[in-house]
């Protein structure tokens, strides 16, 4: 199936937009939503963060790291703090690897590309994703021994990633050529599932909001959280990993009032399973790129 850059383009742009909305109009545990802000935000915040990154996420001939030093810096313009530097990192290879191959229009086809994305990273990659990391700052952000984001890289952002994948699960997906996105958190979706488009984003229907808590569900039940391990530890990490495990399965979590209360406990507690949030939002523009390019 043939599709021209610009239609390309403009798809995974509107696929960004609708996975970010969708991850606070659909209640996850942990995560602000429009249903409860938390951790001294609100769901408008991550909205307007996602709006002013699309423009330097999709701009038309940068590379991996431009666009995330960019898209950071659009974010900060209007959040003035941290709303989505993980989303911006998974995300920003997709974007790349849309442009390069506006026919990669199935998952198979989609992860290849993303794999010719992450093999041909550079050093000047590095630099701009490091000053992004550092201006970002997020939670839990410690000094490293070696390839400090607060100094010059001296090797590319995918060799950078590799350094950090065995303790957090973005690099993980660098390393890995997103093998947990592709071999965990898309069939978790389940072969029914529909993008929703346009309104259907910010107020998504039944069957919508129970896949992406299936999703939700699926990576916080597969993964410690590397964002609970950096503030809390792994045996918080570890607890809420074995509490997702008891909503496996369920039919039907939005609504249930054990579901509502888990999000408020963990809010109570300080605790953010970020990561998996951000992992979330990759898959749904991922699957969204599929299901938009076959027309559905």
């Amino acid at each position: 199936m043939s599709v021209d850059l610009p239609t390309a383009v403009a798809r995974a742009k509107a696929a960004f937009l609708c996975a970010c909305t969708l991850d606070v109009a659909v209640r996850k545990p942990g995560n602000v939503s429009l249903q409860s802000g938390g951790h001294r935000m609100q769901a408008s915040l991550f909205i307007d963060s996602a709006t002013a990154a699309a423009g330097p996420l999709f701009r038309r001939g940068a590379g991996v790291g431009e666009r995330i030093e960019a898209a950071v810096e659009a974010s900060w313009s209007v959040a003035h703090c941290n709303t989505n530097l993980g989303i911006l990192l998974l995300c920003a290879p997709v974007a790349v690897a849309v442009e390069r191959w506006p026919d990669a229009v199935t998952p198979a086809a989609l992860c290849d590309a993303i794999g010719e994305v992450l093999a041909g990273l550079s050093l000047a990659d590095a630099a701009h994703a490091y000053r992004a990391i550092a201006r970002a700052n997020p939670g839990g952000l410690g000094k490293a021994p070696a390839e400090d984001v607060r100094a010059a890289p001296s090797i590319d952002l995918r060799a950078a990633m590799a350094l950090s994948a065995g303790h957090d699960l973005i690099a993980r997906q660098y390393r890995d050529g997103y093998a947990d996105v592709f071999g965990v958190a898309l069939p978790a979706l389940g072969p029914g599932f529909a993008c929703p488009q346009g309104a259907g984003c910010m107020s998504p229907d039944a069957s919508t909001t129970a896949a992406v808590q299936r999703l939700y569900i699926a990576l916080l039940g597969s993964f410690f959280d590397s964002h609970i391990v950096r503030k809390h530890g792994e045996a918080v990490a570890q607890t809420v990993m074995t509490a997702a495990h008891g909503w496996r399965g369920a039919a039907a979590m939005d609504g249930e009032p054990a579901w509502a209360a888990w999000d408020e406990s963990l809010k109570a507690r300080g605790i953010n399973p970020g990561t998996s949030a951000d992992l979330t939002v990759v898959t749904l523009m991922i699957a969204g790129l599929a299901a938009r390019w076959h027309g559905t």
